[in-house]
């Protein structure tokens, strides 16, 4: 675990009602200077893959990716690590029906309230999207799971989508599977155009310690 992982398992803690120490305590030996809230831990999957692939290192530059475990944790989220909590600067990234949630909490904590970038519908959208329904379907077979969305895919219950909303819908339907193509999603990218919010929350981040 390294000391950002142990970070965001502090923070974590603290949210669910533990001690804020140990999370303040690491907070200022890191040092963190940036908070990206996001709603779940495949978006943390895409932000961070997508760093790597630009040759940054979030966590050498003070910055914590983490999940909320739900947007509707923002403003808990906002109020401990913001202003009156650990007075870090706060962004990320969210679905268009969480807005207000992010809005809100930041705001209730003296935060920029529009300090965050929007989801038209999901991150998965937005990147099955960018990259197109084959190049994502290739992806699913690179990783060994052509069979497996092929069987879905032949669901009756499939029929009357689109096919970017089955597609949507076969990555969230195991466990671990929406993290896993959070990262293979973007490194899929090639020279397709990154999405818009994942694009512009990347560059809102000060590169450099």
């Amino acid at each position: 675990m390294t000391d950002m992982d142990e970070f965001r398992a502090a923070v974590a803690a603290w949210a669910a009602g533990g001690p804020g120490g140990p999370a303040r305590d690491l907070a200022a030996r890191l040092p963190v200077r940036t908070a990206v809230l996001l709603e779940g831990r495949s978006d943390v999957a895409a932000v961070e893959a997508l760093a790597a692939r630009r040759g940054r290192d979030l966590a050498a530059e003070g910055v914590c990716v983490l999940s909320m475990d739900g947007a509707t944790n923002a403003a808990r989220h906002a109020r401990l690590l913001g202003p009156p909590g650990l007075g870090l600067r706060l962004t990320g990234l969210c679905d268009e029906a969480e807005r207000d949630h992010y809005a809100q909490g930041l705001a209730r904590a003296g935060a920029d309230p529009d300090a965050f970038f929007v989801c038209v519908a999901d991150l998965e959208d937005e990147l099955i999207r960018a990259l197109g329904v084959p190049r994502v379907e290739e992806l699913v077979e690179a990783q060994g799971e052509g069979r497996a969305l092929r069987t879905f895919l032949h669901q009756p219950a499939q029929r009357d989508r689109g096919p970017r909303q089955r597609m949507r819908r076969f990555l969230g339907t195991t466990s671990g599977r929406k993290i896993r193509y959070g990262r293979v999603l973007v490194e899929g990218l090639g020279t397709a155009p990154v999405p818009a919010p994942l694009d512009g929350l990347l560059n809102s981040l000060p590169a450099g310690p």
